[in-house]
């Protein structure tokens, strides 16, 4: 039988099915090579020669496609149809041939599709081609580009800048544009303006509001009432005026539907409706696309292929009727300024089933899908069609005119089933107007707007309560979504649809980037690393670079340019400036951050005095220092006559300066002659008794337990936890004392001779106060309820699934120290965050089981029936090798994009 070769398990059940017994279908579980993190596995001395290394978790799935191909030498490369998948298609083949699986005899093609149907599954085997080499230089060409960035930058980081963890080719340019839009909010200066408005009501007694846009015959600009008196000025001049209606003007307009999904714009537009992160979004869509839900979601196309286009337009005639399809079908054009290749939108593979009608249980998907199938059938359908009104109302003499506008849909089109969100609210009013007619008179509604006005911060109201002046400011730039980052970075023809989720979620798992509600908010460690990067490598952060390099990978996956020559221009001129770099003093580049980030270290004084000079000596110029344990925090110069610090960062100020812990600790009081302090450590904070000396070199600590806020930690508190160890005293039937302490998983009882024996019984306590509070009856029953060593009892589970759907056995939901996890029989799988315990499906239970097993999860006892999807075989792991350096871990990681 013919060996084919997907990525995941999931795909390969699915495509199993649609192919039949035929076929032996097997998952490489994505990548099955990559690049060792260590140095020379980009060689730019021998022509940017690239070492691979197969991964100990592929070994078992490289094997079992050889062991396939043995009995069929016939293979069938399907992996993803993008960059992605034909790089995979690549490292398969190489990685075969290199053992020999591959023969002379050996039939090698590759097929793409689209969708996981069986339409198109069946028809992309009649299709067959080679691995498109083209698309795999461009693979490589980025591979290798990301490597030598975080390889070469990565260290220049940790030797210039403690502190700093990794950079990354395009998630440092991502920084720099979230560090850059929070340095604007923090230089914005608002202005303030005024608007006025009144409420007025028609001969037929309904009411409106307009607002004022003419004062003393004077068009108003938006800053043209500056201040309370002007604003009180305009409201007493409108309200001493008799009005009626000047001019009513309706023009007919239409609305046209957004065009289907790509990948940038599913994320956007499920960060908007729903708040769904961008890793979140494609978790979803890739199970909806392995289910054969939807077409392929990483893409940068927009176009829908014609048999799409009319299954649409039927779905859309049969639900809602012949007149919302327009008379010839939609056609939409890429605006991206680096279209990838060519692949269709993002939509549902068959137009007739709602989210209704698939049964979903998965909330994400759900919900997706259902936005994926409302935004393809909007996009084929008729435009909305709207009528807007302006309507003018002034005086006699035009002195004082105001202007009510408003608009009514005459048809909704496209508008009954979708409607695209908004990053930010539009100011158009889309109120609808009453009735008006030129020449009627429109006098005010008393007492109309006293509710709004008890509820504006500041206002002006007319003594009859009708006409209102309102206070506004400027305001800032609004800081990143995550989906307003993604069309920016679209824009900029930073990334690609595979790289926007990975990008976003890097900058924040580094710890560069906090997410906030819905906003991205630089930390001071981001900040750092931009301002570095900026200074001495800003070539390669200036978006247009950055750009144009994605536009040359694009060339050379067009075959338009040789890949090697343009990693030799890269490397050329970045080898440069890293070699510029090794002479540069951590003293002279501290200086260099310290003028760059000033607004935000040293932000001007109220009183107009140096925000540089210490307020603890006041000689001494305050600037960013770095500490042994790798952070910076702010410090005097005149160290070390002068000890003042404060956190890296703008002066804190009022309680929260009172409360802050320095990088020396804070002093919290004196208990029998000992002073009291809070730190905070390298592993999280902790008070302590005395001081380090000499003679004492380890004082007595302890840690400050979760859930108490370090900074409020008070004195009684602290010699409370210092306290501990608590005897609570011998147990009454061995006599072996029962101890009480806070330790590394949180509150617990020790049935011991002593409080550091390594033996005995712990179990853990529910609460922190239970470590003052227990008493002698409590704890022993605690500890007589702690299941025995060796013998644990039933755990519920939080969820029971049911049976494994080929191997039998149940599949349950359960609790761990570390989250949930899914169990059958003994193996247990980590539930990512991206799904909720509570809506896991049973299918989804089994694919995580799957992996984990493929990982080298627990053998099972179980009988497991043969499956074609994954090897049964365990291969034993190597030992691990005795020295790994920090520098190759996370060189590894900051060699990604």
């Amino acid at each position: 039988m013919p060996v084919v070769v997907v990525e995941s398990p999931a795909k390969a059940k699915t495509i199993n099915k649609y192919l039949g017994s035929d076929y032996t279908v097997l998952a490489s579980y994505g990548h099955v090579r990559d690049l060792p993190p260590k140095n020379g596995s980009v060689d730019p001395d021998n022509d940017f020669h690239m070492e691979w290394e197969v991964g100990s978790d592929s070994r078992k799935h490289v094997k079992a496609i050889a062991d396939a191909l043995k009995d069929d030498p016939k293979l069938i490369l399907a992996t993803d149809p993008d960059r992605e998948g034909e790089a995979i298609s690549w490292h398969l083949e190489e990685t075969l041939r290199k053992r020999k699986a591959i023969k002379k005899d050996t039939e090698v093609s590759r097929v793409v599709f689209n969708a996981i149907t069986k339409n198109a599954v069946t028809e992309a085997m009649k299709n067959p081609r080679q691995v498109d080499a083209p698309l795999v230089e461009a693979y490589l060409a980025r591979r290798a580009l990301d490597y030598l960035v975080g390889f070469n930058l990565s260290p220049v980081l940790w030797r210039k800048l403690p502190g700093a963890r990794s950079a990354g080719r395009v998630q440092s340019v991502c920084l720099r544009l979230i560090v850059e839009r929070e340095m604007e909010i923090e230089a914005f200066k608002p202005r303030e303006y005024w608007s006025v408005k009144a409420l007025l009501e028609t001969p037929r007694g309904q009411t409106f509001t307009a607002r004022l846009v003419t004062l003393a015959g004077k068009k108003l600009d938006k800053f043209d009432l500056a201040d309370t008196v002007q604003a009180e000025m305009a409201v007493q001049a409108i309200a001493s005026r008799a009005l009626s209606v000047m001019k009513v003007e309706a023009k007919p307009g239409t609305r046209r539907p957004s065009a289907p999904f790509m990948t940038s714009t599913l994320q956007q537009e499920a960060s908007r409706k729903f708040g769904m992160g961008a890793r979140q979004t494609m978790s979803a869509a890739q199970r909806l696309y392995e289910a054969g839900h939807i077409t392929y979601m990483r893409t940068d196309g927009i176009d829908m292929a014609p048999e799409a286009v009319h299954a649409a337009r039927d779905a859309i005639k049969d639900r809602y009727g012949a007149e919302y399809v327009p008379s010839s079908p939609r056609m939409y054009k890429n605006k991206a300024k680096n279209a990838q290749e060519a692949h269709e939108c993002i939509r549902p593979t068959n137009m007739a089933a709602d989210a209704g009608r698939l049964r979903l249980t998965d909330p994400d998907q759900r919900k997706l899908y259902d936005l994926i199938w409302k935004r393809t059938l909007a996009s084929q359908m008729e435009a909305a069609r709207l009528e807007r009104t302006s309507v003018d109302i002034s005086d006699p003499h035009q002195d004082v005119v105001l202007r009510a506008t408003g608009q009514v849909v005459l048809f909704d089109g496209f508008l009954k089933i979708y409607e695209e969100g908004r990053d930010e609210p539009l100011e158009d009013d889309d109120a609808r107007l009453p009735q008006l007619s030129e020449g009627e008179k429109t006098p005010f509604a008393k007492g109309g707007l006293a509710a709004e006005h008890a509820k504006a911060e500041v206002s002006h109201l007319s003594e009859d309560g009708a006409t209102l002046a309102l206070q506004h400011h400027t305001q800032p730039p609004p800081r990143y979504t995550e989906a307003t980052l993604v069309k920016r970075m679209e824009e900029l023809g930073i990334g690609r649809p595979s790289t926007y989720a990975s990008i976003v979620t890097t900058i924040q798992d580094r710890g560069y980037v906090r997410k906030d509600g819905n906003r991205l908010f630089p930390e001071d460690k981001g900040r750092l690393v931009t301002a570095f990067l900026t200074n001495y490598f800003k070539r390669y952060l200036e978006y247009d670079f950055t750009a144009d390099l994605e536009q040359s990978l694009d060339h050379v996956s067009a075959g338009d340019e040789d890949w090697k020559a343009l990693l030799s221009r890269f490397w050329r001129d970045f080898s440069a400036a890293i070699e510029e770099t090794s002479e540069l003093r951590i003293t002279e580049v501290l200086e260099k951050i310290n003028e760059v980030l000033e607004p935000h270290l040293f932000p001007p004084t109220e009183d107009g005095s140096d925000p540089r000079l210490c307020p603890n000596c006041g000689q001494g110029r305050l600037s960013m220092r770095t500490a042994r344990s790798g952070g910076a925090f702010i410090g005097c110069s005149n160290y070390p006559e002068c000890r003042f610090t404060r956190p890296f960062g703008p002066p804190l100020e009022g309680e929260a300066a009172e409360n802050a812990i320095p990088p020396e600790g804070k002093v919290l009081g004196e208990d029998q002659g000992d002073k009291i302090y809070a730190f905070k450590g390298r592993f999280g904070p902790y008070v302590q008794r005395g001081e380090v000396t000499e003679e004492n070199k380890k004082p007595p600590r302890q840690s400050i337990p979760k859930g108490w806020t370090p900074e409020e930690v008070d004195l009684e508190q602290a010699v409370r936890l210092l306290s501990l160890p608590r005897e609570i005293g011998p147990h009454p039937e061995d006599g072996v004392m029962i101890w009480a302490n806070i330790g590394r998983y949180g509150p617990y009882l020790k049935h011991a001779d002593t409080i550091s024996h390594k033996g005995g019984t712990n179990a853990n306590l529910e609460s922190v106060e239970d470590v003052w509070e227990i008493g002698m009856n409590r704890a022993v029953q605690v500890l007589a309820d702690k299941p025995k060593r060796g013998k644990p009892s039933a755990v519920k589970p939080l969820r029971e699934l049911g049976e494994h759907p080929e191997r039998g056995g149940p599949v349950n939901v359960m609790k761990g120290r570390y989250g949930p996890y899914v169990k059958w029989d003994k193996v247990n799988a980590t539930i990512p965050e991206t799904i909720e315990p509570e809506a896991i499906t049973l299918d989804q239970a089994v694919e995580l089981i799957t992996e984990r097993e493929a990982k080298g999860g627990k053998k099972t006892t179980r009988k497991a029936a043969p499956r074609k999807t994954s090897a049964k075989k365990t291969t034993a792991r190597k030992p691990a090798a005795k020295k790994t350096t920090t520098r190759k871990t996370a060189a590894k990681k900051a060699s990604s994009e």
